[in-house]
């Protein structure tokens, strides 16, 4: 009961709210899909040139790295920290309410933690590439997620990431979302071995 008391209390504060109408919830999708064009265009025409393969390369370890940061925040945040942990909860209680991230609260995370300090490190082209990456990636988790508890199969690709998070929702692992190789290399399938 207490996971309930903290989800309300946090979900009366907008900016904070997991749990969303449908055009708050969809307003989410088109927000990530937005950023994933503005960023695609942004490189794709006023990038230097003669970097593309670098910056292509960094996209891709965005890609990359967005399926780690995943299974690390599932598994150690939603399941471990809370306010998150409490809101998560009632996610699993709930699995076909309109639940997310609040959208503030990811784009912080993002530009903070992978784009500024990508930038300090590398520039702002290299900066933009790998956060295009972070970026396709959470947008691609997100659907994934909503298919998961909302849509038919649509192929045999879903149809394994459908059983493995309801997987999920029935014993302890199947962190990842949109991929179990994380799940695999830690040993959070769910199996007993």
């Amino acid at each position: 009961m207490k996971h309930y008391y903290l989800h309300a209390k946090l979900n009366s504060i907008p900016v904070f709210k997991f749990e969303h109408g449908k055009a708050a919830y969809w307003a989410d999708f088109g927000i990530y899909g937005a950023a994933v064009a503005v960023l695609s265009v942004l490189l794709g025409i006023f990038a230097p040139h003669r970097h593309w393969l670098v910056l292509a390369g960094l996209v891709l370890v965005g890609v990359g790295a967005w399926t780690l940061i995943e299974y690390l925040l599932h598994r150690f945040v939603l399941h471990g920290l809370e306010p998150f942990l409490s809101c998560h909860a009632a996610h699993h209680e709930r699995p076909m309410a309109l639940m997310a991230t609040p959208t503030l609260l990811s784009i912080w995370v993002i530009v903070s933690l992978v784009f500024l300090p990508a930038m300090l490190a590398a520039g702002f082209w290299r900066a933009s590439a790998l956060t295009l990456g972070v970026v396709a990636g959470y947008l691609v988790y997100g659907l994934t997620h909503h298919a998961t508890h909302h849509w038919r199969s649509l192929g045999p690709w879903m149809k394994r990431r459908k059983r493995w998070h309801a997987r999920h929702h029935h014993v302890m692992g199947c962190y990842g979302v949109t991929t179990s190789f994380w799940d695999k290399v830690f040993g959070t399938t769910g199996d007993r071995s």
